[in-house]
């Protein structure tokens, strides 16, 4: 019974086909590439003084602070003189570039403020222009463009 078992049996095996899909690597490519989620990054944009965080929560405040002080001191020299008190708030969408470059896609400013202060956009480009050197965001190992949005709030008497 066990030598007719074992012929059947290897007849059984070699009549599977076992197939065998080879996968170009363009194909791999799109695969990971839908399976990553692009709006988040590995590791946020840096200072010098952030970039021994390893919590992303930690770095990304560390960041986020860095600019809002470098922002509000930069405001906090120019000395604006108003005719009627001011408390608003607008966004700069700031753009880190994958090089480490910051510049400024756009400001959302209420017209109260710019009848108040004229030269409040120019003053936040300065402000930015002034950060000292970012290191860009990383993405699986690989420099990544990031934007955020940052409120900044305007108050004057």
């Amino acid at each position: 019974m066990k030598k007719t078992l074992l012929p059947v049996l290897f007849l059984i095996i070699i009549s599977c086909k076992f197939e065998t899909k080879k996968i170009s690597s363009e194909e791999v490519l799109e695969q990971e590439s839908r399976a990553l989620n692009w709006k988040e990054v590995d590791e946020y944009p840096a200072f010098e003084e952030c970039q021994n965080l390893t919590e992303l929560a930690a770095a990304k405040n560390c960041f986020e602070s860095k600019i809002s002080r470098t922002i509000y001191s930069f405001l906090a020299s120019q000395q604006p003189v108003v005719t009627e008190s001011i408390n608003d708030t607008l966004y700069i969408y700031l753009e880190i570039t994958k090089e480490g470059k910051p510049q400024i896609d756009s400001i959302k400013v209420d017209t109260t403020v710019t009848n108040q202060l004229p030269d409040i956009e120019q003053w936040l480009r300065q402000s930015i222009d002034s950060l000292p050197k970012i290191y860009p965001a990383n993405k699986r190992g690989i420099p990544v463009s990031t934007v955020f949005k940052m409120p900044v709030v305007v108050k004057a008497e």
